[in-house]
């Protein structure tokens, strides 16, 4: 009755408005020529059409989206040092076609030492699509892709995407504003063509001029990003002078046709411009390289391992290699202390041997939380801490402390290790948390069967599932020692507590003294003879501290503060020392006499690889012990040696001891978190390399070359 007696205008009106606020509050649909998104943690793709609907024989764009998040980067046409450029493989419908690329203007993203060129935040990469002029009003085109790309922050991770996109063919075609607004707005910030030919000539030995006479007055700021990628030195300045831009000539110099092509970008005028290069080539630099050395291509890498994990399946692994952990070199006399120390209260409380055994698990997997925190966080590897010299030095000053306290030289008040005040300190509950914290931190230089692949597999994953992953690693190393603490038949096993404990708590003492000697060894390696140093003055500074502190434990307070201020000066002052000193060395260098490996690097393995010659790289560093066991199990045996020989194989060493983004880049490539990594190289040119297990054998290394050398070669072709 109300509604009928309003005017007709303001019944309109409220109508309207009701029809508005229901538009508002439905949810906006997607673009109708877009595809389902892709959608990592890293990197949200789709591919976007500009019609809704296409006519026969026209042309129009499709564009391929990345939304990367904060901090990552996807590639250029040429990557630049290191990386891979977004590919595209389309399949269409007879008598369609796709085009190339277009590409944008790249940035030179630095990631010290290198620079790579490629894009960060949205990216469009457009595609022009024709429709035969046959094609049938009233079907369905169908545009199919698989787009691969790789994205990199701290690590580098492949994805791929499947694009579906179906659009109806009419009479005449139908826009989709929204998209050709966007891919229009992409097509509009491409290079436009320069309007002039530059010029490139050598300028000494190692140097390239760059000619370009129609640059701008004002411009600043200027780069040019070759499509060649054996033409310059990309990490390299480019100063401007006399309006040619100077370049460093690529150690891998190669240029294979009188003209070549690239972008050049400036500012003009506040505004970022870029424009698309032909380059004519100085004849002298043709003729410089007519037997040119083979190009650093990239090496066409298998999947990694990890793809074919499942999260489960990692969950196995993780928990299988933390079980075998246990039985590495490093780990086991920290283990048998804690054995002692069941053995010591195992006959009077059963409860409290429980109870220790939950605080060591306790102690493993807070340790093992922050570890796994941190390798997630900085995309770090398996024993990263160990590429720093200074903490080095601190293990090594840990072993030594702990090796004097086992022979009874001192003991450690505050039962750091759970074996001060002689053996009955092993039942005290921070010993047994500190303990298991131990076991972790010296078990980081070793790498178990199952970790690899698990651990490379946790670096792909989103940081939930990935710390459930070094979760179950922690889980499984360490259940022996809870098994054994909730196992009273095991325990009735140990016998009683005598002598026999003493003795073979003091016995301890030496693998903790020869882990310290490994480790100053490290140190040594890392700094130099600086670092050796360093050590040995922290061993002397940290023994002659605990020394003052307990030769005035039994004086007055006065005497005590003054001794213990004086040692906190001395820790202090060797502290400074030690960072101070204990700095790696520049690069790594190949080894001296004719079994040494060379060093190793990508473009030295497309340069064997094209001289027809096996290819065996052992990723490796000298603070993982897994990489040192095998050295002296398998790869310096003779028959090896011999094999190698005989078969021509080249032998490199990609040396981790050091961080090494780009040897961090290759371990992520194939799923592995850390070292050792073992690949082998066919001969022939573009070949996959082999990966051989983790722990090796003589024999597994000669079976793998001889297959390397042509007995069973598995190529990038034949895989498809």
């Amino acid at each position: 009755m109300i509604a009928t007696s309003l005017p007709r205008r303001t019944t309109s009106r409220l109508l309207q408005r009701a029809s508005l606020a229901l538009a508002l509050l439905a949810p906006v649909p997607l673009l109708a020529a877009e595809s389902t998104p892709v959608t990592s943690a890293r990197v949200t793709a789709t591919l976007l059409s500009s019609r809704d609907a296409v006519a026969p024989g026209e042309r129009f764009q499709v564009a391929l989206t990345q939304k990367l998040a904060p901090g990552w980067h996807s590639y250029w046409q040429n990557p630049g040092d290191s990386g891979e450029a977004t590919r595209i493989e389309w399949t269409l419908p007879q008598g369609v076609n796709a085009g190339a690329i277009q590409w944008p203007a790249p940035k030179a993203i630095r990631v010290e030492p290198l620079v790579n060129f490629g894009f960060e935040d949205n990216v469009v990469l457009p595609v022009e699509i024709s429709v035969p002029a046959d094609a049938k009003a009233g079907e369905t085109l169908t545009l199919s892709a698989k787009a691969t790309w790789l994205v990199c922050e701290k690590i580098c991770i492949p994805e791929e995407g499947a694009f579906t996109l179906d659009l109806p063919i009419a009479a005449a075609g139908t826009v989709d504003t929204a998209a050709e607004a966007r891919i229009d707005e992409a097509r509009a910030a491409l290079p436009k063509p320069a309007g002039f030919t530059a010029k490139l000539t050598a300028k000494g030995e190692d140097k390239l001029a760059l000619a370009l006479p129609g640059l701008p007055a004002g411009a600043s700021d200027i780069r040019f990003f070759p499509v060649l990628d054996t033409l310059i030195e990309h990490a390299a300045e480019q100063p401007v002078e006399n309006g040619a831009l100077t370049l460093t000539r690529s150690t891998a110099f190669k240029v294979g046709t009188p003209t070549t092509e690239g972008v050049l970008t400036f500012e003009e005028g506040g505004a970022r411009r870029s424009l698309a290069l032909s380059a004519e080539v100085e004849p002298v630099l043709l003729q410089a390289v007519a037997a040119p050395a083979p190009a650093p291509a990239r090496v066409t890498l298998p999947p990694p391992p990890a793809e074919d994990l499942t999260l489960l399946l990692a969950l196995v692994f993780a928990f299988a290699g933390g079980l075998i952990l246990n039985l590495m070199p490093c780990v086991l006399p920290v283990l048998f202390i804690k054995a002692l120390g069941f053995a010591q209260v195992a006959q009077s409380s059963r409860g409290e041997v429980r109870r220790q055994g939950l605080l060591f698990l306790a102690g493993v997997l807070a340790t093992f939380f922050v570890l796994a925190s941190l390798v997630i966080a900085l995309g770090a590897g398996w024993g990263f801490q160990l590429q720093s010299p200074p903490l080095v030095i601190l293990l090594a000053v840990l072993m030594t402390l702990i090796g004097f306290n086992l022979i009874g030289a001192f003991e450690i008040g505050g039962r750091l290790q759970g074996v001060g005040d002689g053996l009955a300190s092993c039942s005290g509950p921070v010993g047994a948390f500190m303990t298991g914290a131990l076991a972790v931190i010296v078990a980081t230089p070793c790498t178990a069967p199952f970790m690899g692949a698990a651990m490379g597999y946790a670096l792909t994953q989103p940081p939930a599932a990935a710390l459930s992953i070094f979760m179950a690693l922690a889980l499984g190393f360490a259940a022996p020692v809870v098994a054994l603490s909730f196992a009273p038949g095991l325990l009735r096993l140990l016998p009683k507590p005598g002598r026999w404990m003493i003795v073979l708590k003091q016995a301890f003492a030496f693998p903790m003294f020869a882990t310290a000697i490994w480790l100053t060894w490290v140190a040594t390696m890392q700094a130099g003879a600086d670092g050796a140093l360093a050590a040995l003055v922290a061993i002397l500074v940290a023994g002659f501290a605990l020394w003052l502190i307990g030769v005035t434990r039994g004086s007055g307070r006065a005497l005590r503060a003054v001794a213990a201020a004086a040692a906190i000066l001395l820790v202090g002052a060797a502290s400074v020392f030690v960072i101070e000193s204990a700095t790696p060395s520049a690069q790594p260098t190949a080894q001296a006499g004719a079994d040494a490996p060379g060093v190793w690097s990508p473009a030295r393995v497309a340069e064997l690889q094209a001289q027809g010659k096996p290819v065996f790289v052992n990723f490796t560093a000298a603070w993982c012990i897994t990489c040192l066991a095998n050295d002296r199990v398998a790869l310096s045996r003779q028959e090896v040696k011999d094999a190698f020989a005989k078969l021509g194989v080249a032998y490199l060493k990609a040396d981790w001891t050091n961080r090494n983004p780009e040897i961090a880049t290759t371990l992520t490539e194939y799923g592995r978190a850390g070292v050792p990594l073992y690949l082998f190289y066919p001969g022939t040119k573009g070949a996959q390399a082999e990966v051989l297990p983790q722990l090796l054998t003589p024999e597994t290394v000669v079976d793998a070359a001889q297959r390397a050398a042509g007995k069973e070669v598995k190529t990038a072709s034949s895989q498809k």
